[in-house]
């Protein structure tokens, strides 16, 4: 299934016209693809490097998926960057008891880009989720632009500042 990741009303763009992402769950395996429009020689990327787990990827341009098992708080963040670095950590509940999710292996991530266009692919194995489980997924984006702007995109904004650990932002269920 495809999906429109909306831009924060907080935030400011200029290179950006729209990001989709394509979610597939095959029992503990998720495939994401992410696809950003624009003009994709204003975003700021890292270039891509050997894959490896990197912390605060957030700060600039980085994909993310926040997953939970439909009852209970505890989730899982996983960050995808252009330059193949990722990170996986564990929750107990909203923003408590972070940790290395150590269970998670190195997800596949390939990037491809153009001057329109950024595609991000990972493919991750959900280790500690059922493959039976049916669990809420949020999606989002950290676009950084050449300018040093940042904006922030997911499927869902809870009001405020923007919050991709609030439980509003986990709009997807899958089955």
């Amino acid at each position: 299934m495809r999906k429109a990741l909306v831009p924060h009303p907080d935030s400011r763009y200029d290179a950006v016209t729209g990001i989709e992402v394509e979610v597939v769950r095959s029992h503990r395996k998720l495939a994401l693809t992410y696809v950003v429009i624009g003009r994709i020689s204003d975003l700021r990327l890292a270039p891509i490097a050997t894959p490896a787990r990197t912390d605060e990827l957030w700060k600039h341009t980085c994909f993310e998926a926040f997953a939970r098992a439909s009852q209970g708080g505890a989730y899982h963040e996983f960050n995808f960057a252009p330059s193949t670095q990722w990170a996986a950590y564990r929750f107990g509940g909203y923003r408590e008891g972070m940790t290395v999710a150590s269970e998670i292996a190195a997800p596949r991530i390939e990037v491809r880009s153009d001057a329109d266009r950024l595609t991000l692919q990972v493919s991750l194995e959900l280790a500690g989720i059922s493959a039976d489980a049916v669990f809420r997924l949020g999606l989002s984006a950290v676009i950084e632009e050449t300018n040093g702007r940042k904006s922030y995109w997911a499927l869902a904004h809870p009001p405020g500042k923007p919050d991709f650990h609030h439980p509003d932002g986990f709009a997807l269920e899958l089955a």
